[in-house]
């Protein structure tokens, strides 16, 4: 496992090294940090999909530290709006992160990008729910197919990575942030998903579920490891009770913003 490091990969650019020289020290003056797995965290240079459980809108910033002090920047794919925010997105979009332009013609320009990071040898994060967990207990819900998709017409493996601590920073949806006192951030990789019987085949719907279920059993798996539970023996289907595709699940459908992920 790569030791913690202030001054993070080589290589990085100087729009993603101004944001972590910001960003990294008052996370390590407000949170404790709680990493195991980064040994299963590929070197710079390899290609990846780092795919992860999202409990927080502060999970961003445990996640992308926790990749960091392993060796590696992260390219997130982030909402199309957060991109045009003064000053702020002038930065991660210097610092290579991904637009999503969700429900638009430009729709798929995320997942293209993600395809040509991912050959370029650069770690592509993704959220396979899409949005904030909206079950009832944080436990990860039935995964979107973008990871998947990724790794399947790339060939890389896909690293999951389940966390917990951020939720207790900032709870879902709220807009009160509880820094003290310091919450710990627990963050584990695992090895990769085993898709290689998956490989060669036409990348239909079956295909991409059964991939996408791996990797959602995973996270599942690992965030068990972590909270010391027994998860729920299905995962949380928002559409089977009747809940909009993202956002708050308290707001009216209209009220609704989109979230991260394709």
């Amino acid at each position: 496992m790569a030791g913690p490091s202030a001054n993070g990969p080589a290589g990085v650019g100087f729009a993603f090294k101004f944001i972590a020289t910001l960003i990294r020290p008052f996370l390590m003056a407000f949170t404790r940090q709680n990493w195991r797995g980064g040994e299963n965290i590929p070197p710079g240079g390899t290609g990846v999909i780092v795919a992860g459980n999202h409990i927080s809108h502060f999970d961003p910033l445990s996640f992308a530290h926790f990749l960091w002090d392993n060796g590696r920047a992260t390219r997130y794919l982030a909402k199309s709006g957060v991109f045009r925010v003064p000053v702020f997105g002038r930065l991660i979009t210097a610092a290579g992160q991904i637009p999503v332009y969700r429900e638009s013609r430009d729709a798929s320009q995320a997942y293209r990008a993600a395809v040509a990071a991912v050959k370029a040898g650069e770690l592509v994060a993704i959220y396979p729910e899409g949005t904030i967990s909206r079950d009832p207990d944080l436990w990860p819900m039935v995964g979107k197919t973008g990871a998947a998709r990724v790794a399947l017409e790339t060939g890389c493996d896909v690293i999951p990575v389940a966390q917990w601590g951020a939720n207790h920073v900032l709870a879902p949806y709220s807009k009160r942030i509880r820094l003290l006192p310091r919450k710990t951030m627990s963050v584990i990789a695992g090895p990769p998903i085993p898709l290689d019987d998956l490989r060669g085949r036409p990348v239909d719907s079956t295909v991409l579920r059964i991939a996408t279920d791996r990797i959602m059993a995973a996270i599942t798996a690992q965030l068990a490891q972590i909270r010391g539970e027994v998860a729920p023996a299905e995962r949380f289907d928002p559409k089977a009770v009747g809940l909009p595709p993202v956002g708050d699940p308290k707001q009216r459908p209209q009220e609704e913003q989109p979230e991260e992920q394709p």
